[in-house]
């Protein structure tokens, strides 16, 4: 298949096309496995193999994808996808032009000591009915535990000379917990399994006690529903790493995707409120933000070694002491961008160009949009600044403005904090803010010791849609007067 793949691409320049790229999986794995109170709920296998092609004639895309893996299903597969973009070429108007990149052939492997699907159904579920037991409580309405495996072997190969083989684990793991509160409402803690930057994506993360935090969320469960309800007011807001997660991916990194900064996800998934002219500019925040879009973080399923346009993963540092300098972005929209702006706003992609599957064409997507560390101390410390807050953690709900402008989200839990000491959990906490205000108003960072690397599954974007798997590595962060409470 891999000949085969170089052939086709041979074909199709001589086709005409000026350029064309084979994404080959031959193998794409996706196990689901999970419970509820006790017992089995959910299993699911998937195993599948396909390729996609993209070709770019006269200036515009053409992409077709097929599941027969032979020369003539290949060859089919190639025309459909050139005559799609002979199709589009009359009808576009910015002709599809692509910045320069290395050449390289190269492999990209994820390291794993447990390869979770050579590990029996039983003892996987058997893992997870540990868990399911000890979240058990009298009061609680529903529990559960759940796990998730990807693994996949991908071949890539382009009409200018890059060829590369990516094999890829990734993992996701998690609990939660049920029941109703003092007034009936229903109330909710869960935990997802964070990932060791160092460390392996297979099985034995699942025997650590980063993945068991039953007694933990039981406890803060069985807290919540008798405590009282976080009243509206302004405050310090401390956001845990799960919040500064959800914090970071919904208002920098959506908010930095250059083909929404150019309108070309306005139908559904929406633009940005930052223009062309905002780079080297705007004070996206305060003094202490520093974010990137890094793929190169060790152990992410946001790092595949390669984006799909076969650029080099880069750590691109995007927001600078508060300065906001880059986005994430692809061969495509960095010429155009710099096209339309009349001055080189980007020097290059930034290997954030990614598809889902063989089946879908690549747009720019986040690989790893991270926080860098501080040097305001660790947790307790920072909790020691603060006179009048409250610690934040898990989301619950969240509500973003369509062009990433402003956000509304709720979280499990939090904490009040009164002259630097934790006083006590409260009930249905929630914060809200205009996005450049709120980053603005970073006031501490926690040191390296707060660092952790959070995974997020079900980042949606594209038509037809499509579900990618990244990471976020955030530390703990302290924000001045947040407006909390509904």
């Amino acid at each position: 298949m891999k000949e085969i793949s170089r052939e086709v691409i041979s074909e199709l320049i001589n086709m005409g096309a000026s350029y064309a790229d084979i994404r080959l999986h031959l193998r794409d794995e996706q196990e689901h496995i999970s419970t509820l109170n006790g017992s089995l709920k959910n299993y699911s296998l998937e195993t599948k193999k396909g390729l996609g092609i993209r070709v770019l004639f006269d200036g515009a895309w053409g992409f077709s994808s097929s599941e027969t893996l032979t020369k003539e299903g290949v060859l089919e597969c190639a025309k459909r996808a050139i005559d799609k973009a002979k199709a589009s070429s009359k009808l576009i108007r910015y002709p599809i032009v692509q910045s320069p990149k290395e050449i390289v052939k190269t492999t990209y492997k994820s390291s794993f000591e447990i390869d979770p699907f050579s590990v029996s159904l039983e003892e996987k579920l058997n893992c997870l009915l540990d868990v399911d037991r000890k979240l058990s409580h009298e009061r609680f309405d529903f529990w559960g535990a759940y796990c998730s495996f990807y693994k996949r072997e991908i071949f890539y190969c382009d009409s200018e000379g890059t060829e590369f083989v990516r094999s890829l684990m990734e993992i996701d793991g998690g609990q939660f917990i049920m029941a109703k509160d003092c007034d009936g409402l229903n109330q909710r803690r869960s935990h997802g399994l964070w990932l060791d930057s160092e460390g392996t994506s297979g099985f034995e993360n699942f025997k650590t006690e980063r993945f068991d935090q039953a007694q933990r969320i039981k406890e803060e469960l069985l807290q919540i529903l008798d405590a009282p309800l976080l009243d509206k007011s302004k405050m310090d807001v401390v956001l845990l790493n799960d919040m500064m997660a959800l914090q970071t991916h919904e208002t920098i990194g959506h908010a930095l995707e250059l083909d929404r900064i150019l309108g070309y996800e306005l139908s559904y998934a929406g633009g940005s409120h930052i223009s062309l002219e905002d780079f080297g500019t705007l004070k996206f925040g305060s003094s202490k933000l520093n974010a990137r879009a890094d793929g190169t973080v060790k152990n992410s399923p946001g790092s595949i070694g390669l984006d799909d346009d076969g650029v080099k993963a880069k750590n691109v540092l995007m927001i600078e002491k508060g300065i906001l300098k880059d986005a994430i972005t692809s061969r495509q929209m960095v010429v155009e961008a710099n096209a339309l702006a009349k001055r080189e706003v980007f020097k290059e992609s930034g290997a954030t160009c990614r598809a889902e599957s063989y089946n879908r064409m690549p747009i720019e997507r986040m690989n790893n949009i991270n926080i860098d560390f501080g040097s305001d101390g660790n947790f307790e410390e920072l909790i020691s600044k603060i006179d009048n807050g409250v610690i934040l953690d898990t989301p619950r709900s969240w509500s973003i403005g369509s062009n990433r402008e402003n956000f509304h989200f709720a979280c499990e839990i939090g904490w009040r904090i009164e002259k630097g000491q934790v006083t006590g959990v409260v009930r249905n906490p929630s914060y809200r803010g205009e996005s450049l205000e709120f980053w603005n108003a970073l006031k501490y960072v926690g040191d390296q010791s707060t660092w952790k690397l959070m995974p997020t599954f079900n980042c949606g974007k594209g038509q037809p849609n499509q579900i990618m798997r990244l990471g976020h590595g955030v530390p703990v962060c302290v924000f001045s007067n947040v407006q909390v409470g509904d």
